[in-house]
């Protein structure tokens, strides 16, 4: 057979010297990277390369059996294993593995805001040059304790100048220092005059250093080659045409459920422990038989490759050798970050290249991710593996993977393992307290007890409703949060009422329409099985409508939760944990009931970047601010739930954060108005709405239908348009501009209002607003420009009631 390093060696002169098994692991390819021409690709990694899971699982595993025969049993179990991302992050994982008894962590290039760094290093020659060890816990390099420290295995695929290694070393001796490191890697391609580097480390802090290798050799580079491979770099990409396929439709793949065990990591961005490896050994049978089942039996799936993503390797891999070990025909690589030239030949290593937008919202900004080897490969089906971090709109957008692999193979799938968030440990190290179940009807909340659950405490023994302008003083003078207080619950007169009840008879099948094809479209491109999250509380009564309409349409029960959110101050972090110690957070969807200008949805996308896994795109039942891309109506229209306050809400209050109330460990709270029960419309307005349903069934299909096809891209007009009230008012800011027909209504219920702009002609969908503007003597301003039904402005110069985007009041004008 042709060396795959053949097309390279012969153009640029690169030559392997070494051991006779180099050129059976490693082939060659040009790198699109102006540090270093060449790159090294392995035959037996699964990364650029699709290879037999047995393959590429077992060269990991017998090098763990000879560092763990290098070591001896006592000393093999103290050590601890740590691999470097991305391309090493399965191989640590198998060297683990056949090290049987020592914990696994690997760096990763994903901060996550709830776990303290223990040390980082740089990949100078790497396009993604930096990496972190975020360990869930934080005595990982102390193992056998700060005296006594085990060895420390460090795995890489290959071991070229040593520069990486050697940054690691330094960072972490300077913080764990031991007297024992094992530097394991497929292939050892050091430079004599780099072996010594390794050397002088080990007499400079006189600890012991081994290397253990599956193969040894040098790489021999011309004086220019970097020059040169750059411009042949240049001209292939003159000559071929690229095998990218910007334009490949959005895809639906088939979705597999995994049923992951919980509470198990996905891998060892966090640390992963022998007894992790247990549990997921004694669950993949399982998984890999619900694999099979979900593609139509083996017979269907024909040749399969299992294509994990990015640092997620080794449950991928696992995956693929559980379906090999099946019977079936596998193949196992990973999508990567390396730009890499492709060129169709038999002696080049990567002959075909997909390139795609990065889906998981890296932290280091957008970028093309790749896969490489996947087209052309004879694959009847392709099981992309990623984690819930990653499964986002931009996975399965027009131009995204799954797109592309589907002109890569006839029969695209999809499995998501649930991105491990770990939880923060106090001082001690101890486990923060179980939190509570969430709170249910009939002992809190007028809803049934299976429409929603609370995430939140009870706060209704405690005092906090102030008068509105009582309130607003309070948050002026003393600079406090509006969360910290309640306004008084406003009291409908027997004419607003009557207002509220017409205008839920006239709605009800406007509401229930949008109802049924924001669930739809959940359904469709979200989960098959959300886990709906409203943000209370005015996306409880839409989630309670949204689970209605399921069961009614699908016989689905979907749990439901309501969860708080506070402007300046984010959403609630243990609600948030309980979610994710009780369901797949890639299965969260948040709900909410509109949007205005789209301030909560920024709110929610800021407050979940130290929570991966959760998508923040909300899905709601009006998006007149053009804010989201799952909605049911982008009308402004009136919602009558937005008419009143606590007695369309299951009698709950607005949601309250104080410090002297709600610790570190506890949710946010809430009240429950029991005493307002004989006023409460809850249930009714729930009743009125699900009665509807079968009504509006057709309506809803041909909605969806045409939603699958529209550009529904948020635009945020909406705030392009409070931005320009805002200055035309001589208001300056857009925090004190509340567009739409909810959000005037709170305005008038909450605020210190100003004046209220109404769009002409509005007719019955602003009839409530106008009695109460009446009531409180603020002016209505009927204008044709609007791009709303109307816009409520809260006192820009008396601040009983403005506040600023972090929640506290604007100073006077």
């Amino acid at each position: 057979m042709v060396w795959t390093g053949t097309w390279v060696s012969d153009r640029l002169g690169i030559e392997l010297a070494g051991d006779d098994e180099l050129r059976g692991l490693l082939g060659l390819a040009l790198r699109r990277n102006p540090k270093r021409a060449h790159l090294l690709v392995s035959g037996v990694l699964g990364k650029h390369v699709p290879q037999l899971p047995s393959v590429v699982h077992g060269h990991g595993v017998t090098l763990g059996r000879r560092v763990r025969a290098l070591l001896g049993p006592e000393e093999a179990a103290r050590a601890v294993v740590l691999g470097y991302a991305e391309t090493a992050t399965a191989l640590g994982h198998a060297v683990a593995d056949g090290l049987e008894t020592a914990p696994y962590l690997h760096s990763t290039r994903r901060p996550v805001a709830s776990v303290p760094s223990a040390g980082g290093f740089e990949e100078s020659h790497s396009h993604a040059t930096s990496h972190l060890l975020l360990p869930e816990d934080p005595a990982f390099f102390d193992r056998g304790g700060e005296a006594d420290r085990g060895p420390l295995v460090l795995v890489d695929d290959e071991f070229s100048t040593g520069n990486t290694v050697l940054n690691t070393l330094r960072e972490l001796h300077a913080r764990h220092p031991r007297d024992h490191y094992v530097i394991v890697a497929l292939v050892d391609m050091r430079a004599p005059g780099d072996a010594g580097r390794l050397a002088a480390f080990a007499e400079e802090t006189g600890a012991r250093v081994d290397v253990v290798a599956h193969a040894r050799g040098t790489v021999r580079l011309p004086e220019d080659v970097l020059a040169r491979g750059l411009r042949l770099v240049e001209e292939q990409d003159g000559r071929t045409a690229d095998p990218l396929v910007p334009c490949a439709p959005a895809v639906a793949p088939v979705r597999l459920e995994l049923c992951w065990p919980a509470g198990l990591p996905d891998g060892g961005r966090h640390g992963f422990t022998p007894d992790h490896r247990a549990r997921l050994r004694e669950a993949l049978p399982a998984m890999a038989a619900r694999i099979v089942d979900g593609l139509g039996g083996p017979e269907q799936v024909g040749r399969v490759l299992v294509l994990g993503f990015e640092e997620l390797m080794y449950a991928p891999l696992v995956l693929a050798r559980a379906l090999e070990e099946a019977g079936l025909d596998v193949r196992f690589s990973t999508t990567t970050r390396s730009p890499v030239l492709a060129v169709n030949d038999p002696g080049y290593a990567i002959r075909t290249r997909l390139a795609f937008p990065a889906h998981d919202d890296p932290a280091d900004g957008p970028g093309e991710r790749y896969a490489y080897n996947v087209a052309g490969g004879g694959f009847d089906t392709v099981l992309a593996v990623v984690d819930s971090a990653a499964d986002t709109p931009a996975l399965h957008a027009p131009g995204g993977l799954l797109a592309q692999l589907a002109t890569a193979a006839p029969r695209v799938a999809l499995a998501v393992v649930p991105a491990h968030t770990p939880v923060p440990r106090t001082p001690d190290r101890q486990e923060p307290p179980v939190l509570p179940a969430p709170l249910r009807g009939p002992d809190f909340s007028s809803y049934e007890p299976d429409d929603v659950g609370w995430l939140l405490q009870d706060l209704s023994a405690v005092r906090l409703e102030a008068p509105v302008e009582e309130r607003e003083e309070a948050v002026q003078r003393g600079g406090a949060h509006y969360a910290e207080s309640l306004p008084v619950e406003y009291q409908p007169t027997e004419e607003y009422q009557e207002l509220y009840r017409d205008a839920l008879a006239g709605s009800a099948a406007r509401i229930a329409r949008a109802v049924g094809t924001v669930t739809e479209l959940v359904l469709a491109e979200r989960s098959p099985r959300p886990v709906l999250v409203s943000l209370a509380r005015a996306g409880t009564p839409v989630g309670v409508l949204m689970r209605r309409w399921a069961r009614h349409r699908h016989g689905t029960e979907l749990p439901h939760y309501a969860v708080s959110i506070v402007r300046g101050r984010g959403i609630d972090a243990n609600a948030l944990r309980w979610l994710a110690a009780h369901h797949d957070p890639a299965d969260v969807v948040f709900v909410d009931g509109w949007t205005g200008k789209g301030a909560i949805t920024r709110e929610l996308a800021d407050a979940l970047a130290g929570f991966p896994g959760f998508d923040p795109e909300i899905a709601v039942l009006a998006d007149p601010g053009s804010c989201v891309r799952t909605y049911g109506t982008r009308e402004d229209f009136l919602i009558p739930s937005a008419c009143l306050n606590s007695t369309v809400s299951g009698l709950i209050s607005r949601t309250v954060l104080r410090d002297d109330l709600v610790g570190p460990h506890d949710y946010h709270g809430a009240k429950f108005y029991r005493e307002l029960s004989g006023s409460d419309v809850s249930r009714d307005f729930v009743a009125a709405v699900e009665d509807r349903f079968d009504e509006v069934a057709d309506a809803v299909d041909q909605q969806v239908k045409e939603a699958a096809s529209a550009d529904r891209a948020p635009t945020w007009e909406g705030w392009a348009a409070v931005e320009r009230i805002s200055e035309e008012q001589g208001i300056h800011d857009v925090n004190l501009v509340k567009p739409g027909v909810g959000e005037t209504t709170r305005v008038l219920l909450r605020r210190v209002p100003w004046k209220i702009l109404a769009r002409r002609g509005a007719g019955a969908d602003l009839a409530h607003i106008r009695l109460l503007a009446e009531q409180r003597g603020v002016p209505v301003e009927e204008r044709d420009d609007l791009p709303y039904t109307c816009v409520g402005l809260i006192h820009p110069r008396y601040t009983r009631g403005a506040t600023g985007a972090d929640g506290k009041a604007v100073g006077s004008a």
